[in-house]
This record gives C-alpha cells, structure tokens and sequence, in this order.
C-alpha cells in the first residue's frame, strides 16, 4: 500500500459467495485506513484471507464506506495498537498521537513509522485505534 496524502477509515463487510452448503454465509466486517476504496477492498481481502479461508475469488464485499468523524473540531488523544516488519522481524508497537480525527492519528503514525523505523506502509498492520482519556 501506498500511503500519500491523508489516509481515510473504511468499513468493509465482505463474505464468502452463498452456496448450496452454505446459503446464507456470515459477514465479516472490519475497518480499513487506507488512500481510496479501491485500496481499501485489497487491503480488506488481504487481511480477510490470513484470518478465514476465502479468498477474493470466493468471496464478494457487501459494503464498503467511508467513516466520518463524530467531533472533527476536538482535539483527541489517540492510542492505536500496530504490528510492522523490520528488517530483523515483527514487532508488536502501542504509539499514542494528539490529533482531530482518527484517519488523522493513523497518517501521522504512519509518517511516524516511516521516519522513526524506516518501516513501509505495506509492512504496517494497524490492529486498533482507540481514544484515550485527556486525564490519562
């Protein structure tokens, strides 16, 4: 994944194709912080296929939207949880950004990685993002 400009949330819902076996099959959804949607549904069917067994070929997306901000005029303490390849392996990593918007802490950790660890956006995996109390 590329990761210029300013990186957008995503929610995809994907699911395996309804067959004879399986005619109504469960949904999975997650949220992606990716550049535009077509990025988006890859990174969805790339993470999809090392959790489940499905793949793009025998799977359909349901949905995938873009997530707005509830308060993009306040100021927030983000904590997001990440996993990234170095060189030498994988290294779990819990950073923590001050910004206005969720897609905006994810860009600046991002930008962070890249210039702290020399770690490529494709080799960054975000597993969550979460706001932290002001008082912690």
């Amino acid at each position: 994944m590329k990761a210029s400009g300013t990186l957008r949330e995503y929610k995809v819902v994907g699911r395996l194709l309804p067959s004879v076996k399986n005619p109504a099959p469960p949904l999975y959804r997650m949220r992606i912080f990716a550049p535009n949607h077509v990025v988006a549904k890859s990174r969805f069917w790339y993470f999809v296929s090392q959790l489940r067994k499905m793949k793009k070929a025998s799977g359909e997306i349901v949905y995938c939207g873009l997530v707005f901000e509830k308060s993009p005029l306040k100021v927030k303490n983000f904590g997001i949880w990440l996993r990234y390849d170095s060189r030498s392996g994988t290294h779990n990593m819990y950073r923590e950004y001050r910004d206005l918007t969720t897609s905006g802490a994810v860009t600046q950790c991002y930008r962070d990685m890249g210039a702290r660890h020399r770690a490529r956006a494709h080799a960054i995996q975000i597993m969550k993002v979460q706001v932290i109390a002001a008082n912690k």
